[in-house]
C-alpha cells in the first residue's frame, strides 16, 4: 500500500575492552582457574562487540540476535565491573546528522556503560524497523514478522525515552533524546497497527473490525505527524523532512480505508446515504494524498477500489433507494481498536543469551564482602590486641618485680637462668644489628610511598588545571563533567592515604624512642655469659631463702601465670584460623530484597563465629588479673625476707633492666617487621591507585581531544560575521571599462507590493555622436513644487536617454554611480557620476511630467540630501 519507514543505525568507534577489564580481573581475583576463566570471558566480550558494532549488519534476524546478546551482556556485567573507575570511553555518532563537508557529523564520547547500552538499544530498534520493512506483506508469515519487529522497535525506543537521561546524566545527542525516540516509538507503533489492518483485510475479517483497526492506525499516524511537526529540533533533520509527508499520507489513507469499510457496514444496515457520504469522504482523502504526496505513496489501488464502490453506491441510490446523503460532520464516529503494544524491554531480551561472567558476583556483593572482611579484621584485631596488651602488661609487672630472676638469683653471684635464656633469644633473632637495619630501611620505604602518592595526585592536579583553563576559554561550550567533581572520590582516597602515612610516621618515631631507651641493655644481652656475669653487680646474701614457703608460693603463682599466657597463645591461633564467606548470603539478600543490609548480616555472622572466643578471652584476662594481684602480695613478703643493701639493690635493678630490655627487643622487632610489611603492602595499594589515576586521566585526555576537535569544527562552520542585506545599489554595480563607462545593464527589479508596469516603448534612435554634439549644458533651475529632474554636470552622454513613466519611476535599474534618476524612490543615496570632458544627460521633454526628485545644482560636489 505504501512505503514503510525504517530508522538508520548509529555508528560507533572501536573500543578496546580487553585491557581495562583484564586489568580489573587480574587485580581483583588471585591467579588460578577462576581468573583464567574471566580473562577468557573478557576476550569473548570484545569479540561480541566487534560482531555487533564493528561491521555492517545484514537486515536479518541473525544480526539482530547478535545485537540483543551484546545488549544483554552489557546489562549483566554493568553491576559486576566498576566502569566509573575503569574509564572506558564509548564514542557514537548521531544517526540522523550526516554532517558537512568540513565539520563532520555530530558525535558524543562518554565514559559510561549506560550510554553504550542506550546506543546499542537504539540500534536494536533501528535494525528491527529495517527487518520489518523488508518483509513480504503478501503472505501471512511476513505480516506476523513485520508486526512483531515493529512492536519490538517501538518498545526499544520507548525504553530509551524513559531511561536515557538517568543513564547519561547529561544532555544526549538529538537522535537519542527523549523527544526523538518518543516520536520514533510512535511511528513504529503506527506501522505495526497498519500491518494488522493489512492482515485483517487479507483474512477478510468483518468490515466493522477492519474499520476500527484502520481508524486506530490513522489516529496513531496523526499523533506521530504532530510529534514530528511540533518538535523544535526534529524538522531540521533531513530524515524527518522525508518522514513527515509519508506520515501525513498514511494518515489520510488509513482514514480512507476506515471510511471504505465503514461504508460497507452502512450498506449492510441499509443506510445507503451514509454509505455514499463515507465513500465521498474517502475519495476526498485519497485525492488529498495523491495530489500532495504522490511521490511518497501509491494510492492508485485504494483510489480505484473506493471509486468503484462509490459509483455502484450512487447508481443504486439514484435508481432504487433515493436515500438522503448526510453531511460528513453528521456521520457517526468510527470506533477504534488497537492490537499493538510496544514490546517491554526486560533482560534478557535474547532467548539464546548466556552470561559470559555468570560466576562473577556483582559489584554490590563484592563491596559488601569487602566491608564484611573489614569488620571481620576489626573483630580479630580487637581480640588479639587485647590479649597481646595483657601479655605486655604481665611482662611489665614481672620485670618491675624482677621475677622470675629474683627467685633464681638467691645465691647473688651467678647470672639467673631466665636472663641467660633471654640473652640467647635476643642473639638468635639477630641482636642489635637486625633492629638497626630494619630501622634504617623504614625511611626509604616511607619515601617511596610518598613519591608514588604525590605523583598520583600531581597528574590529577595537572589534568584538572587544564580542564579549568579550557572551561574558562570555551565557557558553556565546554560541556563535559568538571574534573574537580569527577576526581572527588580519588582525592578523598588520596587524603586517606596521606593520613595513613602521617600516622605511620608517628608510630615509627615511637619505636625509635623506645629503641633508644633500651639500646644499652639490649647490647648487654647480646654479649657472652662471662661478659654478662661481669656486667651484673654481685651481692652476698645474708641468709639463704632456698626452700622458703614464700619462694615456693611465688614459683607456683608464676607457673600458673605461664599457663595463662600459653592459653592465650593457643586462643590467638584459634581466632586467626576462623574463616567464613558471606558471598552466598549477600547474593541471596540481593536476589530477594534487591539490596544488601551488609552491617546487619555481617554483625550477626561475627557474633556467631567469634562469640565463644570473646568469652574465653575475657575469662583469660580476668584470671591473669587475679594472679598478678596474688604475685604482687607474695613478692612483698619475699622482699621483706631478703637482706636489703646497696649491692643487692643495684644487682636487682640491673636484672630488671635486662628483663625489660628483652621484652622491649621482642616488641620493637615485631613492630618494625610489621611496619616494613605495612609499607610494602601499602606500596602495592598505592601503585594500583596510581594506575587508577593514570587511567582516568588518559580517558579524560582522550575525551578532551575529541571535544576540542568538535569545538574547532563547529567554530569553523560558524559565519565570521552576522548576516546582513547588501543594498541594491552595491549589488549590481558594474566595473568601469578602460575606455569609459559602459551602457547600464537593464536588470528588472520587481517589488512584491507593486503591480506589473506597462510595457516600455522602444527608445529613440539616437547615435552617441549625435547625442554628444546636441547635448546642451544644464543650468540651475529655480526650485518648484513639481520637483524638476536633476541635471548632472557636463559629461559625455552614454546611450540613449531613458524616458519616464507615470507611477513607475526607476523601474529599469541603472547603476547608481551614474544614474541620477533612481534617487529617492527606494530611499537610496544619490551618487552622480562625473567624468572629465563628458556632457550630462539630455533633459526631459517639456511636454512630459517631470520626475519628482530633488535637484542637484551643477558644478557642485556630490552630496547626500537630508531625508
Amino acid at each position: 500500500m505504501a512505503t514503510f519507514i525504517s530508522v538508520p543505525l548509529k555508528k560507533s568507534s572501536e573500543v578496546d575492552l580487553v585491557k581495562p577489564l583484564s586489568k580489573f580481573v587480574t587485580s581483583t581475583y588471585p591467579p588460578g582457574e577462576e581468573q583464567t576463566e574471566y580473562l577468557r570471558a573478557v576476550e569473548e566480550l570484545n569479540k561480541l562487540r566487534k560482531s555487533a558494532l564493528g561491521r555492517p549488519l545484514d537486515k536479518h534476524e541473525s544480526s539482530l540476535e547478535i545485537l540483543l546478546r551484546y545488549y544483554d551482556q552489557l546489562c549483566a556485567i554493568e553491576p559486576k565491573f566498576p566502569f566509573t573507575e575503569l574509564c572506558l570511553t564509548f564514542t557514537w555518532k548521531d544517526a540522523f546528522d550526516k554532517g558537512s563537508l568540513f565539520g563532520g557529523s555530530v558525535k558524543l564520547a562518554l565514559a559510561s556503560v549506560g550510554y553504550e547500552k542506550t546506543c546499542v538499544l537504539f540500534n536494536v530498534g533501528a535494525l528491527a524497523s529495517q527487518i520489518a520493512a523488508e518483509q513480504n506483506l503478501d503472505n501471512d508469515e511476513g505480516l506476523k514478522t513485520a508486526a512483531k519487529f515493529y512492536q519490538l522497535a517501538s518498545g526499544a525506543f520507548a525504553h530509551i525515552k524513559d531511561t536515557v537521561l538517568s543513564a547519561l546524566n547529561r544532555e544526549p545527542t538529538m537522535d537519542i533524546s527523549p523527544e526523538t525516540v518518543g516520536t520514533l516509538s510512535q511511528i513504529m507503533l503506527s506501522q505495526a497497527q497498519e500491518v494488522f489492518v493489512l492482515k485483517a483485510t487479507a483474512d477478510k475479517m468483518k468490515d466493522a473490525i477492519v474499520a476500527k483497526l484502520a481508524n486506530q492506525a490513522a489516529d496513531y499516524y496523526g499523533d506521530a505527524f504532530k510529534q514530528c511537526q511540533y518538535r523544535e529540533n526534529l524538522p531540521k533533520y533531513f530524515y524527518f523532512q522525508e518522514v513527515l509527508p509519508v506520515l501525513a499520507a498514511k494518515h489520510c489513507m488509513m482514514q480512507a480505508t476506515a471510511e471504505l469499510h465503514q461504508s460497507a457496514l452502512a450498506n449492510q444496515k441499509k443506510k445507503f446515504g451514509e454509505e455514499i457520504a463515507r465513500l465521498q469522504h474517502a475519495t476526498e482523502l485519497v485525492k488529498t494524498a495523491a495530489s500532495r504526496y504522490d511521490e511518497y505513496v501509491n494510492v492508485k489501488d485504494l483510489s480505484d477500489k473506493i471509486s468503484r464502490a462509490l459509483t455502484a453506491a450512487k447508481k443504486d441510490n439514484d435508481f432504487i433507494y433515493h436515500d438522503r446523503v448526510p453531511e460528513v460532520k453528521d456521520l457517526e464516529h468510527i470506533g477504534k481498536a488497537s492490537l499493538v503494544k510496544a514490546t517491554a524491554i526486560q533482560t534478557p531480551v535474547s532467548q539464546k543469551f548466556t552470561d559470559l561472567f555468570e560466576k562473577m558476583v556483582p559489584m554490590a556483593v563484592q563491596q559488601s564482602v569487602s566491608a564484611a572482611n573489614s569488620r571481620k579484621a576489626d573483630t580479630v584485631n580487637r581480640l588479639i590486641g587485647s590479649m597481646r596488651e595483657a601479655t605486655n602488661l604481665c611482662n611489665g609487672v614481672l620485670a618491675s618485680l624482677n621475677l622470675p630472676a629474683a627467685l633464681e638469683d638467691l645465691s647473688g653471684d651467678a647470672v639467673p637462668q631466665s636472663i641467660l635464656e633471654k640473652s640467647r633469644a635476643v642473639v638468635q633473632q639477630g641482636g642489635l644489628q637486625s633492629i638497626e637495619q630494619l630501622i634504617k630501611d623504614l625511611p626509604e620505604l616511607l619515601q617511596r610511598n610518598r613519591e608514588i602518592l604525590d605523583e598520583s595526585l600531581k597528574i590529577l592536579d595537572d589534568e584538572e588545571a587544564t580542564d579549568n583553563e579550557l572551561r574558562g576559554k570555551f565557557n558553556q561550550r565546554w560541556n563535559r563533567t568538571p574534573s574537580g567533581d569527577l576526581y572527588k572520590p580519588l582525592r578523598a582516597e588520596g587524603n586517606n592515604f596521606c593520613n595513613i602515612l602521617d600516622k605511620a610516621v608517628q608510630a615509627d618515631q615511637v619505636v625509635r624512642e623506645r629503641y633508644t631507651a633500651h639500646c644499652e641493655m639490649i647490647t648487654l644481652l647480646c654479649k657472652s655469659e662471662s661478659e654478662l656475669s661481669a656486667a651484673i653487680p654481685s651481692a652476698n646474701p645474708a641468709k639463704t631463702l632456698q626452700g622458703s614457703e614464700v619462694v615456693n608460693v611465688l614459683r607456683a603463682q608464676l607457673a600458673q601465670l605461664d599457663e595463662v599466657k600459653r592459653e592465650r597463645e593457643v586462643l590467638e591461633g584459634e581466632v586467626k584460623s576462623v574463616t567464613f564467606d558471606m558471598t552466598a548470603k549477600f547474593l541471596t539478600a540481593l536476589a530477594q530484597d534487591g539490596a544488601i543490609n551488609e552491617e546487619a548480616l555481617t554483625t550477626s555472622e561475627l557474633d556467631t563465629r567469634y562469640g565463644s572466643h570473646t568469652q574465653r578471652v575475657q575469662q583469660n584476662l580476668r584470671r591473669q588479673e587475679e594472679l598478678l594481684s596474688q604475685i604482687q602480695v607474695s613478692h612483698q613478703e619475699f622482699s621483706a625476707l631478703k637482706q636489703s643493701n646497696s649491692e643487692a639493690n643495684n644487682r636487682e635493678e640491673v636484672l630488671k633492666k635486662l628483663a625489660s630490655a628483652h621484652d622491649s627487643y621482642i616488641e620493637i622487632s615485631s613492630n618494625i617487621k610489621e611496619g616494613t610489611k605495612f609499607y610494602n603492602d601499602l606500596t602495592e595499594i598505592l601503585l594500583k591507585f596510581q594506575n587508577k589515576c593514570s587511567d582516568i586521566v588518559f580517558a579524560r585526555k582522550t575525551e578532551r581531544d575529541e571535544l576540542l576537535k568538535e569545538l574547532q569544527q563547529s567554530i569553523a562552520r560558524e559565519p565570521s560575521a552576522p548576516s546582513f542585506n547588501v543594498p541594491s545599489y552595491q549589488s549590481n554595480t558594474p566595473a568601469p571599462a578602460s575606455g569609459g563607462p559602459t551602457p547600464a545593464p537593464r536588470t528588472v527589479f520587481q517589488p512584491q507590493a507593486k503591480p506589473q508596469p506597462p510595457a516600455r516603448p522602444p527608445p529613440p534612435n539616437i547615435t552617441p555622436q549625435a547625442a554628444s554634439s546636441s547635448a546642451p549644458v544644464s543650468t540651475p533651475m529655480a526650485p518648484s513644487s513639481t520637483n524638476p529632474p536633476p541635471v548632472g554636470p557636463p559629461s559625455q552622454a552614454q546611450g540613449p536617454p531613458y524616458p519616464t513613466y507615470q507611477g513607475y519611476p526607476g523601474y529599469y535599474q541603472i547603476p547608481m554611480a551614474y544614474n541620477p534618476y533612481a534617487y529617492g524612490q527606494f530611499n537610496m543615496p544619490y551618487m552622480p557620476y562625473q567624468a572629465q570632458g563628458q556632457a550630462g544627460y539630455p533633459g526631459a521633454p517639456p511636454a512630459q511630467q517631470p520626475y519628482p526628485y530633488p535637484q542637484q545644482p551643477p558644478q557642485q560636489q556630490p552630496y547626500y540630501p537630508q531625508q
